[in-house]
């Protein structure tokens, strides 16, 4: 039995903005911290050793995500200002052709002409740069880039995700170290592939499977090389 409609509609896209950059960091932060922990104690380093490379990793991940987060998306800040200053002055000097731009913009979409230039016109009258960089420019509030929420989203669930394997790493023997790091990790990776498709409204399957997939990728193939320099060393 189909649900009754109603006028009131869930969306997610909203999300979309610190949403990509906690998982981002969140994912980066089990996966790269549980390599690393894995490579160094498959090379036969004592706890103290492996515990103070998670650490300089959880440090140094962190600040890094953070910063590369606010020059990337401070770039998008950038040509985004850029844009809007080149309709600003396009607005002042051919406003005529701006609007007639604007109504061929909603023609293209199904509109008829008349109605695209009276809906132009009065857009225009309320907010002219508004219309035009939502309609013209594809940018919306929601797209818009925020810089400052980017790198602490990022650099926190960096944070929290790296320090799911630190623990492990600290609590287990070190005779199943390795084992033990892995399985907390990639759990901790299920759970966030769970967590980031629910919050966005996507299907969990394909979200726990790619997360998990890559991340014991990366977890093997960082034992494996742990394993092989510790054996030569």
């Amino acid at each position: 039995m189909a649900t009754p409609y109603t006028a009131e509609e869930h969306h997610f896209i909203h999300r979309v903005g610190w949403l990509r950059a906690a998982v981002l960091g969140a994912n980066d932060g089990i996966v790269s911290t549980a390599s690393l922990l894995i490579g160094v104690a498959s090379a036969a380093v004592d706890r103290s050793g492996v515990l103070l490379a998670g650490v300089a990793g959880l440090a140094a991940g962190a600040m890094s995500m953070a910063a590369g987060e606010y020059v990337s998306v401070s770039s998008q800040a950038d040509t985004e200002r850029a844009d809007l200053e080149i309709e600003r002055k396009a607005l002042e000097d051919w406003p005529g052709i701006e609007l007639q731009e604007l109504a061929d913009i909603y023609v293209a979409r199904g509109v008829d002409a008349e109605t695209a230039r009276t809906v132009a016109k009065q857009l225009m009258a309320r907010d002219a740069l508004g219309a035009h960089a939502r309609d013209e420019l594809g940018l919306t509030e929601i797209s818009k880039a925020r810089p400052f929420q980017a790198a602490i989203s990022s650099a926190s669930s960096f944070t929290a995700g790296a320090i799911l394997p630190l623990l492990a790493a600290s609590l287990a023997p070190m005779s199943v170290a390795t084992p033990l790091i892995a399985a907390v990790s990639l759990v901790a990776l299920a759970l966030l592939g769970y967590a980031s498709a629910s919050a966005g409204g996507a299907n969990k399957l394909p979200a726990v499977f790619r997360v998990v997939f890559w991340g014991a990728a990366a977890m093997v193939a960082t034992g494996l090389i742990g394993r092989l320099f510790g054996t030569i060393v």
